[in-house]
């Protein structure tokens, strides 16, 4: 196993224990957090995101980075409001679900599920908006 990869499987495993003690993995902290009945995970969110913004514009600034556009389309529209009710029903979003496995709570294993079905059925609409379909293998060694 390389370097890089225990390096980030603990990182990984850091990022699942720290959301697992701020409570990011409990149905119910996230359920208070929607409804702005307990504040705690909002504002950490929000700090988390605020942080990220900041450091997102210094990076901007000294490296210009070539990261290309990312357009926002009806599907773009369409995936946020999915992506949010799915969030808000399943009380985890991509990077939580892996950590409530981890923690036995094989509901997530649902939410895991949809995420997948999510990803492939995205890819494969945009492979055929964009026309850039994997040929069959018939069409491959033809040419």
């Amino acid at each position: 196993m390389s370097a890089s990869l225990l390096k980030l499987g603990f990182c990984g495993a850091l990022l699942g224990f720290s959301l697992a003690n701020i409570g990011f993995t409990s149905w119910d902290e996230v359920f208070a957090m929607f409804t702005f009945a307990d504040l705690r995970l909002f504002l950490t969110f929000v700090t988390g995101v605020s942080l990220l913004t900041v450091a997102f514009a210094v990076i901007r600034r000294r490296g210009k980075p070539d990261w290309p556009p990312r357009p926002i389309h009806r599907g773009t529209i369409l995936g946020g409001v999915l992506f949010g009710l799915g969030w808000v029903i399943s009380g985890a979003c991509p990077g939580v679900i892996l950590a409530q496995i981890g923690e036995g709570k094989l509901y997530a294993l649902f939410s895991l599920a949809g995420v997948l079905a999510g990803n492939a059925l995205y890819g494969a609409l945009l492979e055929r908006r964009m026309g850039t379909q994997p040929r069959p293998a018939a069409a491959l060694a033809s040419s």
